[in-house]
């Protein structure tokens, strides 16, 4: 994955110095992100951000010359979304070609999803997607759909949405 401006992202904090985290997002090297790039950080009151949490954000600085730089705040200074990621679900890794498929607006795999079990998604644009479920049996089988549909046409996948469906 090459960092570029503007995209979302999930990463995982790899390190703590200072005031910075070193954020693996599957690039060449890992982005840093400031404490203060938190929703509501000032120096008193900081961020509970451990090493090994899954981070959700945002490249505001990605060129070939410069370390990647994150933040977990838009221009108006709100999260929207972004931060740290709840502690259960599963993070897997897919292909670029089909993070972007899902997250076309008229993409019919993502609306089958959502017919079959209550959830909480993350996609990022570095090719990992977050996800949970009720149950680990179904966060599970979520995953698995997702990383199948790639290579299935649309019958294939109207077939076994159907069969999960009944069951």
């Amino acid at each position: 994955y090459v960092p570029v401006k503007g995209d979302h992202v999930i990463g995982i904090v790899t390190a703590k110095s200072g005031d910075i985290f070193k954020v693996d997002v599957g690039g060449s090297e890992p982005a840093s992100l400031s404490y203060l790039a938190f929703e509501g950080a000032t120096k008193r009151n900081r961020p509970n951000v451990q090493v090994g949490d899954l981070i959700y954000g945002q490249f505001v600085v990605a060129n070939k010359d410069m370390e990647p730089e994150m933040v977990c705040i838009d221009s108006c200074g709100r999260a929207c979304g972004m931060g740290v990621i709840g502690q259960d679900g599963l993070l897997f890794k897919v292909t670029l070609g089909l993070i972007r498929r899902l997250l076309a607006p008229d993409c019919e795999i993502l609306q089958e999803v959502g017919k079959l079990y209550p959830l909480e998604i993350v996609f990022g644009m570095n090719g990992r997607i977050w996800v949970k479920a009720k149950t680990i049996q179904q966060t599970l089988i979520l995953a698995n759909i997702l990383e199948a549909c790639e290579h299935m046409t649309a019958d294939q996948r109207k077939q076994i949405f159907s069969r999960l469906a009944e069951s």
